[in-house]
């Protein structure tokens, strides 16, 4: 155990720091097409470059705080967030915009390796499971605080106003960070060759299953995020308006905890409560196309949200279960692997630019990859 704990609160924050960010800049994806005069699909396509870069990120900070320490990491990591967003801030240029994109994305995914790697560092067992349900409480509000800010910031002071946000965010986080984080790393760490590691994984084709239907939920739910705007632009509705459904899909965030913790104790195994959330994802993806020329799309996507709360945690908790040797480098090459499939998911959601379309695809996909998990377990789908 380590002697100097990080703050709760902080760890918290540092943890929700990246989802809110990111549901705050998508409010103002419309701004952005206007202002820099580029088509919806070019604004929506910040997004998937977004999060190829955090997925380069994750590995980078994940092994540099292994060598220079965990505080270290992070506070450069919270600095270079607040750098691309300055940089951002001052460009008049999409392709610099883009570049800004890049290197805040990068420096964005400290709040969620390096956090998770210092409370592996400080708690074990019980004590980290009940930490960890406590983030999960935390992420389930984040959009809630991201979509309703930015929906408020981008209707009255544009992206602007968003990426001025951004920047005085990253600024107070790297001081309180300073001031308040410790170091955790622990006194001696076990060396992993990363490519003897990444050699045995890429071998492992449940690894990859469980890493496309990682990216597969977390497609759905962000091409909610850049395909939406446009949506509630079209049918005569504000940024801020589609900032207040935040609200409706963190309702349904926790409807999905709730329904899956209680089928947990039912006795439901993992496997099951994944094709469960498959099913309802597919089925609702289908409704919000039908209904997405009015609000009425709302509905359906709060179930895609639903099937995201069941199916996350059960995916995350049985992915690794045979890399527990080397579980720190494992979930850097695994996040490595599924962000990069975000990004791929999210760029073909922002070519198809229709949201109801790009849910039937990711719905199709998911229920191919739990159809051959199934039979690799030996179980019937």
């Amino acid at each position: 155990m380590i002697s100097r704990i990080p703050p709760l609160w902080l760890a918290v924050v540092l943890m929700m720091f990246p989802q809110i960010v990111e549901t705050i800049y998508s409010p103002a994806l419309t701004d952005i097409a206007h202002q820099f005069n580029v088509s919806n699909a070019e604004a929506s396509q910040t997004l998937s470059i977004y999060f190829l870069a955090f997925a380069i990120g994750v590995v980078f900070w994940g092994r540099l705080s292994d060598l220079i320490g965990r505080r270290p990491a992070m506070i450069a990591g919270l600095i270079t967030y607040g750098l691309g967003a300055l940089l951002a801030l001052a460009t008049s240029q999409f392709e610099v915009l883009l570049f800004a994109r890049v290197m805040s994305a990068f420096g964005a995914a400290v709040g969620s390796v390096i956090t998770q790697t210092m409370l592996r560092d400080c708690y074990d067992g019980s004590e980290l499971a009940k930490v960890f349900s406590v983030m999960g409480i935390a992420l389930s509000i984040s959009p809630v605080i991201g979509l309703v800010s930015g929906g408020l910031l981008a209707e009255y002071f544009g992206y602007v106003g968003v990426f001025s946000s951004l920047m005085l965010l990253a600024m107070v986080l790297s001081l309180i960070a300073v001031w308040f984080l410790p170091e955790t790393r622990p006194a001696t760490t076990a060396k992993v060759s990363m490519w003897l590691l990444f050699q045995r994984m890429s071998k492992d084709s449940k690894l990859w299953l469980n890493a496309l239907l990682v990216a597969t939920f977390n497609s759905m739910l962000f091409g909610y995020y850049s395909l939406a705007p446009f949506l509630f632009s079209n049918i005569g509705m504000t940024t801020k308006d589609f900032g207040y459904s935040g609200v409706a899909l963190a309702v349904a965030t926790f409807i999905g905890s709730t329904m899956n913790k209680y089928f947990l104790n039912k006795g439901w195994s993992p496997l099951s409560l994944v094709k469960l959330a498959v099913s309802i994802a597919l089925t609702c993806g289908v409704g919000v196309w039908f209904t997405q020329s009015s609000l009425w799309f709302l509905l359906p996507m709060m179930g895609v949200v639903i099937s995201f709360g069941i199916a996350i945690p059960n995916i995350l908790s049985q992915a690794l279960v045979t890399y527990k040797e080397v579980s720190g480098s494992a979930g850097a090459l695994f996040g490595l692997a599924y962000y990069l499939l975000l990004s791929l998911g999210l760029g073909i959601a922002g070519v198809i630019q229709s949201l109801g379309l790009a849910l039937f695809i990711f719905g199709i996909v998911a229920t191919i990859c739990i159809a051959l998990l199934a039979l690799k377990d030996g179980t019937k789908s």
